[in-house]
Parts: C-alpha cells; sequence; structure tokens
C-alpha cells in the first residue's frame, strides 16, 4: 500500500506551480491533528498522507512533530485490550478515539515506543510466556508482527535507548539459552535480537515496573530493580531511596523520574541527588487519589497523567491532565496544570489502565 501511495503522489502535482519537494515540505508542516482535513484536498494528498516520504519528512522537521497519547485499557475479567488515542492539543472537552483492536491477547506485555511505533513485547497468552513481538505503527494506524525474541517473557522491563528497544528480565534463568539472553536487544535496522550479557545475581527478577532515565534503562523487581547503562555496559542496583520511593507506572520528564505515590501525591526522583521531592502547586486542581495514574513525557517539560475515574452507569471515566514542570531555583519541583478533562468511551466500569505512551508524529 505504501508503494502504491509514494507512486501516485509522485506522479502527479500536489500543489499547482510548485515542485513536489517543495510542497511536501510544506504541507508536512501542518498540525498532525490537522490531517484529516487534508485527506479531503485530493486523491494526491491522500496518497502523499498514507507514505512513508511525508513522515520522513516530518520527523526532519521537528517543530512540526506533536505528542499523541495512546492508552491501553484491560477490561474486567478479560484478557483482551482497548487500544485508544487522545490528542493533548485538542481543545476541550478532550476526546478518546478507538484504535484497531491488537491481533493478539496477552496479558503482562511490556512496551517501549521508538519513533512513531509502539513495539509491544511477549506477554503470556493462555498462561504460557511468548517471545512474539507486535509493532502498531502509529503513522498508519495498523498493526505487523516484529522479530520474536531469543527467549518467551512475561512482566519484563523495556525501553528505547540509541534508537534500538531493550528487554530484560520477565523469564526464567533456567538453562544456558536463557540465562544468556535474560537480557537482549533489538537493532530495528538489521530486524535482529541478540543478548545482553548480565550478572546471575540480576537474572532472577521479575519486573513490574520500568523508564528510560539519563540514557539508561531502570527497571523495578517486587524487591529492589537493577539500572543498565548500555552506552558502558554496565549493571548496577537501584538505590535504596528509589526502590523505596517508585510506585506504579511512573515516566522521566528533563531528567526527572515522576510517579504517584501511596498518599496521594505526584513526586519526582532526581537521581544525581539521590532523593523524592513532591511536584508542589497542583495540590488543589487534581483528586487526592488517582486510582491507576499512568504517566508519560510529553516534551518540553510537560508531564501526562492519566487515571481511572468512578463512571456512571455502565462505563468508566478516565481522567487526563497535562502539568507543566519546572525545577525552581531552590531546587524544589513546582507543576501547573496546562489542562485536565475526564473522558469516557464506552470503557466497562472496573477497568484497568495498563499503559499510557507518548508517540510524536
Amino acid at each position: 500500500m505504501n508503494e502504491e501511495a509514494e507512486s501516485s503522489f509522485s506522479n502527479g502535482s500536489l500543489i499547482p506551480g510548485i515542485p513536489n519537494e517543495i510542497a511536501l515540505t510544506c504541507i508536512a508542516r501542518v498540525p498532525r491533528s490537522n490531517h484529516p482535513y487534508l485527506h479531503l484536498v485530493s486523491r494526491s494528498w491522500r496518497s502523499l498522507l498514507r507514505s512513508h516520504s511525508f513522515y520522513d519528512v516530518r520527523s526532519q522537521l521537528s517543530s512540526s512533530v506533536q505528542p499523541f497519547i495512546y492508552i491501553t485499557v484491560r477490561p474486567f475479567s478479560s484478557s483482551s485490550f482497548q487500544w485508544l488515542l487522545i490528542d493533548p492539543r485538542a481543545p476541550n472537552p478532550k476526546r478518546l478515539h478507538p484504535l484497531p483492536p491488537p491481533p493478539f491477547s496477552s496479558t503482562g506485555s511490556s512496551c517501549a515506543v521508538l519513533g512513531p511505533r509502539i513495539f509491544v513485547l511477549g506477554g503470556s497468552v493462555s498462561d504460557v510466556p511468548s517471545s512474539t513481538v507486535w509493532i502498531f505503527d502509529a503513522r498508519f494506524n495498523r498493526w505487523e508482527i516484529g522479530p520474536s525474541m531469543r527467549v518467551s517473557r512475561e512482566f519484563s522491563a523495556a525501553g528505547a535507548l540509541d534508537g534500538k528497544i531493550y528487554v530484560l528480565g520477565g523469564c526464567l534463568a533456567d538453562s544456558f539459552a536463557r540465562s544468556s539472553s535474560w537480557a537482549e536487544v533489538l537493532d530495528p535496522a538489521s530486524g535482529s535480537w541478540s543478548p545482553v550479557p548480565s550478572p546471575v545475581d540480576v537474572q532472577e527478577k521479575w519486573m513490574h515496573s520500568s523508564a528510560v532515565l539519563g540514557g539508561k534503562l531502570f527497571a523495578m523487581a517486587d524487591r529492589g530493580g537493577v539500572i543498565y547503562d548500555p552506552a558502558a555496559s554496565a549493571w548496577t542496583n537501584v538505590s535504596t531511596e528509589l526502590d523505596l520511593g517508585w510506585r506504579g507506572r511512573a515516566a522521566a520528564v528533563d531528567g526527572i523520574l515522576y510517579c504517584y505515590d501511596n498518599l496521594g501525591k505526584i513526586r519526582g526522583y532526581d537521581e544525581k541527588e539521590d532523593k523524592w521531592e513532591e511536584l508542589k502547586g497542583i495540590e488543589k486542581e487534581l483528586p487526592k487519589f488517582l486510582y491507576g495514574a499512568t504517566l508519560a513525557d510529553l516534551g518540553g517539560g510537560r508531564l501526562f497523567v492519566a487515571w481511572e475515574g468512578k463512571g456512571r452507569g455502565k462505563d468508566m471515566e478516565i481522567g487526563c491532565a497535562e502539568i507543566e514542570t519546572v525545577r525552581e531555583s531552590g531546587g524544589g519541583l513546582r507543576g501547573s496544570i496546562v489542562w485536565s478533562d475526564i473522558v469516557n468511551l464506552a470503557v466497562p466500569r472496573r477497568s484497568t489502565i495498563v499503559n499510557c505512551l507518548a508517540v510524536g508524529l
């Protein structure tokens, strides 16, 4: 389909009187949220918007790329997932848009975002760990199969670093093959996985949360956690301070790791100071307890938070907020609400927010 799209727009004039190369650059500067209107212009424009060339140009124009949030929700007593999209730049009230259902049904998968693609790694299918990798291409709203991992995993840790996907844990190192591949890395250019050497003393850990901070992959287990630095090929244990303060699914924004704690506060962790601090300035504008809070980095110092609301009738509300974060001159963390909203899109009550992922498009 992409080859046909490339041929369709390259054989015609996108804008009369302007070379296609220049017209492409002009169209690529239009915000992603306005692309539905561009589809209405002409057949050649529709073909352009379905082409890789168009998004290659957009990625080079960093000022044109805007973040979109992808939320996965698991209904109660179900192994299936709903994938939803929200545009943080859309005017209020915000809306959640349903996405094509994934061609798989698994629990305990880990996710990593690399460019415009979301990698869904492993998970349990009928209580059996899987090595399968599925990729959602956010540019074209479609699923495709990816290269399988060397080892089957569930509840692993994953992250994108230097253009590669790293995954670790989620498997029992009960054989040489599993032990040598307890951690592995995917090079998307070659489409192949390679083992990442890891110490024996970290290989019994099952991960429940992870984040990329300062060029390193942080992975938390039920007790303790590990840090992998690919630049130095080095493993270290997380500090006691980080271990005690990390709760739930966290996100790193401008070098600070944020999570929502059991006391109903958003806190940030500074690795250099090995210290947690409360994100102040937002206490009166968010619910006291954000059930199922999941966070994502919107870029530009902005933090996205999604939480499970109480809902009405058979449906559950999902609350969302965008927070601008700053480091004060005295060293404290302060946030201000850019917007907050409650959305409802036929999500069954007692559902669980599993992931909240930011993708630049």
